[in-house]
């Protein structure tokens, strides 16, 4: 009998993990482009190895449970926002030009729109936020990771002289409301909503901050 090559098992079990994320990773975002448009309840393990082609039992392995697939689509949802919207502006400067670009970003995010049913968080928050759990706390932790990083570029942006004597939480709270509002009437098939958010956007910090 040959002998066995060193580390050979070990690099099939690497491979094997590594195809298996790869899996999970395709699997988790097919959920979040799902649950975007039909809603993270409206989610199965069945569905997702429908659409995908799949076994039913290989998506079961992956996940195990529908609330963990649902976790899996809020996570991946996450870093497609994240990749979208915030990674793309942190080379600018801190401040006023960063927030502009994170709102410039996420209009371009929800006006293309990235996900099928536009912004994931707009859609998740409202299905559960009533329904305590694990998917509604990280709902939860992430809307709040986003008004924390907002209220932060806005405090730096006052440092800078802009948006002087607003209230930093309010502020972000209200353009995280007004885009949230814009995604929602674009859905809704109103091209007159990101438009609109922008302008007044552009009231509450100043159009001279352009």
């Amino acid at each position: 009998m040959d002998e066995p090559v060193p580390g050979a098992e070990q690099q099939i079990s690497d491979q094997r993990l590594l195809k298996g994320a790869r899996a999970r990773a395709t699997i988790a975002r097919h959920a979040a482009d799902v649950a975007s448009v039909e809603g993270l309840t409206g989610l199965s393990l069945g569905r997702l190895a429908s659409d995908l082609g799949v076994s039913k039992s290989g998506v079961a392995t992956l996940f195990g449970t529908k609330e963990n697939l649902q976790l899996a689509a809020v996570e991946s949802a996450r870093e497609v926002f994240i990749d979208h919207v915030v990674r793309p502006a942190l080379p600018e400067p801190k401040g006023m030009p960063r927030l502009r670009a994170f709102l410039d970003n996420w209009f371009a995010y929800i006006g293309a729109p990235v996900l099928p049913g536009g912004c994931f968080r707009v859609a998740g928050l409202p299905e559960f936020d009533s329904r305590p759990g694990p998917v509604r706390d990280a709902l939860v932790a992430d809307h709040e990771d986003w008004l924390a990083l907002l209220e932060k570029e806005i405090g730096r942006a006052q440092e800078q002289g802009y948006a002087a004597g607003a209230d930093a939480h309010a502020l972000a709270f209200q353009l995280d409301a007004l885009v949230s509002a814009a995604n929602t009437a674009t859905r809704l098939g109103d091209e007159s909503a990101i438009p609109t958010a922008r302008s007044l956007i552009d009231l509450l910090l100043g159009s001279s901050t352009r």
